[in-house]
Order: C-alpha cells, then sequence, then structure tokens
C-alpha cells in the first residue's frame, strides 16, 4: 500500500525536529453544495530543522516517530515555493481592458461641433 503524501503550510516551528503543518481540502456542502475549506494540523518530522514558519512543504506517512508524529517532511520544499511563484497572476495573463467611457462622454464625442 502506498504511503500518503500532502501539501500543506508550515504554521509552527518551534519545537525541536518538529514542524506543525496545516493541509486544506475542499468539501461540498451535502445540502447547500457550496465548497467549504477544511484543514487539518499534523505534527511532521523535520531531520534537519530546515522548514520554518510559512514554508509550502510535502509530508508523507511513515511509522509512529512519537505520541503524536506520523509524519515525515519531504525533500523539495524549496521547490515547491518556486513553482508556487512561478504560476502567473491575473493581471500578467491578460492585459488591463481600456477604460470605459460613459454614454454621455462617447456621445459628446461623436457630435461634431
Amino acid at each position: 500500500m502506498p504511503k500518503r503524501v500532502l501539501t500543506g503550510v508550515v504554521v509552527s516551528d518551534k519545537a525541536d525536529k518538529t514542524v506543525t503543518v496545516r493541509v486544506e481540502r475542499r468539501v461540498m456542502h451535502p445540502v447547500y453544495k457550496k465548497f467549504i475549506t477544511r484543514s487539518k494540523k499534523y505534527a511532521a518530522h523535520d531531520e534537519t530543522n530546515a522548514c520554518k514558519a510559512g514554508d509550502l512543504v510535502r509530508i508523507e506517512e511513515c511509522r509512529p516517530i512519537s505520541k503524536s508524529k506520523r509524519w515525515v517532511v519531504l525533500g523539495g520544499e524549496a521547490a515547491l515555493q518556486r513553482k508556487e511563484a512561478a504560476v502567473p497572476t491575473k493581471e500578467e495573463v491578460a492585459p488591463a481592458a481600456p477604460a470605459r467611457r460613459s454614454r454621455r462622454s462617447a456621445k459628446a464625442a461623436a457630435t461634431p461641433e
């Protein structure tokens, strides 16, 4: 059986060799059919204390390391951050539309004086 791999944001790095990672998922409400964001925090083992709060990391399921730690931080979190930074914003993808003029100003511009 393959090990699960999740992606989340480090919310705490205060403990030694442990980080707290918040993983968010979207679920549909059973009655209203709207998408809701649900989050859960996992304690993950970080052997080198390389992760800092705010980092985007991948965690993998592993054997129990302590009472609450059942996840380990995978390498390559810097690559994930570069990938997120490479995603263009909405303004970069489509240029801004020209400013719209009101009907009155368009009408006044169309009539010769």
